[in-house]
């Protein structure tokens, strides 16, 4: 009888304990969605409503008052261990600190928000200083949550620390550098994992398919992995192609060589069976009311044609080479850089550079569009009685030698 007695109040007291916790746990929960759910969204039409750094920053402080409860309320509970009461005050002091450093890291963060609004902010920008102030708010953070832990005093755990200052950074260079690139790396939106990278330094050129402390892995074209420290993306230079992933479009940048020997001006006869272009209609017709008023107005009844100004092959190639890109499907025209100009000509020839984008990033669909535009362009340069330049070839010679 006496067995079953104790047993009983054995059975008693852990439930009291049971009911308590579970009462400071609900307590808990209830504070906490009371201050996040009802307070802090009373309070959001009062917040800077162009971002929610504000907010954050208010919900990591409001953090604070639960864990308080926590710390203070498990004093209340009865017949818990000694050990168990220790250890939870003890967490729940360090999550208070933890979220304090969290509440100043956003409050941080917003501060460089409004800052980058001002007009100053593009060349005198502020963030690498709110880096360095984060990063020592943090660590201060990580040494008083160990030492509330460890119960132990902070001066204690940062003498010893000065101590082993050498050998740690001796021993976790790697690990310092890789961790600082991390963290330049994240904050700076350098990179994503899906991202296109080109690095030659290291004969990288695809997808990163993973990001890790001390490595990063790209994925070639073909198929190979690369993989890369860490701090060499900080210290080498690499080429994202996000950017151009993100604008829709991908730039196609290609000359035509055309033989000098072929450039020349252009009779009446053949400027006027070009007229059979529409791309040409308009620059052909303000093209020869341009020039028909110049050589009215300056020449003064001189008619030796060297003196006037005339059409050229070359400077019409261009006019139509200009219309059909903009009159192309599938080259993007707006909010993208379209253009067609000569480069300085050299021993092979004038090349004639086509500037613009197509409307896609998929590298199939890409090289298709560049293909057909380029396809076009060679069949039609003997209309306009030009030729590409090429370097002689055994068919050339044969030919040379046959006629000879």
């Amino acid at each position: 009888m006496q067995a079953l007695f104790d047993d009983y109040s054995a059975l008693a007291l852990w439930l009291q304990s049971l009911i308590a916790l579970l009462g400071l746990a609900a307590l808990a929960f209830a504070v906490n969605w009371l201050l996040k759910r009802v307070l802090l969204r009373f309070a959001a039409p009062y917040l800077d409503n162009r971002t929610d750094t504000a907010d954050r920053g208010a919900a990591w402080l409001a953090t604070v008052i639960p864990l308080l409860i926590v710390s203070r309320g498990i004093l209340l509970v009865p017949h818990l261990p000694e050990t168990v009461v220790t250890v939870t005050v003890n967490v729940a002091r360090a999550l208070i600190v933890l979220s304090i450093a969290m509440a100043i890291g956003w409050a941080l963060n917003y501060a460089n928000e409004l800052y980058s609004r001002r007009p100053e902010a593009r060349s005198r920008p502020i963030k690498g200083y709110v880096q360095v102030v984060k990063i020592a708010v943090f660590c201060g953070a990580a040494i008083l949550m160990i030492a509330v832990l460890i119960e132990q005093s902070p001066l204690l755990l940062l003498s010893g620390l000065g101590a082993m200052a050498a050998v740690l950074l001796l021993v976790f260079k790697d690990t310092i550098l890789s961790l600082v690139a991390s963290v330049q790396l994240t904050s700076n939106d350098m990179l994503r994992v899906g991202d296109w990278i080109e690095m030659p330094s290291m004969d990288a050129d695809g997808d990163v398919v993973d990001i890790a402390l001390h490595t990063v892995k790209v994925q070639n074209f073909d198929k190979t992995i690369t993989t890369i420290p860490t701090h060499r993306l900080i210290a080498d230079s690499f080429r994202n192609w996000r950017g151009m992933t993100d604008s829709g479009g991908r730039r196609i940048k290609r000359s035509l060589v055309i033989d000098q020997n072929s450039v020349r001006f252009l009779g009446d006869e053949e400027v006027a069976g070009l007229k059979r272009f529409r791309l040409l209609d308009d620059y052909l017709a303000r093209k020869e009311k341009e020039i028909a008023e110049w050589n009215r107005h300056e020449l003064a009844g001189d008619d030796d044609a060297v003196n006037a100004r005339r059409i050229t092959n070359i400077g019409t190639l261009r006019a139509y080479v200009i219309a059909y890109l903009r009159s192309h499907p599938s080259v993007a025209s707006t909010n993208f850089t379209l253009m067609v100009r000569q480069l300085a000509p050299g021993p092979e020839g004038l090349p004639l550079e086509i500037y613009c984008f197509a409307d896609t990033v998929e590298w199939p669909i890409y090289e298709a569009i560049q293909a057909d535009i380029f396809d076009h362009l060679l069949a039609i340069l003997p209309e306009f009685g030009l030729r590409i330049f090429q370097q002689p070839s055994g068919l050339d010679l044969a030919r040379l030698a046959n006629s000879a």
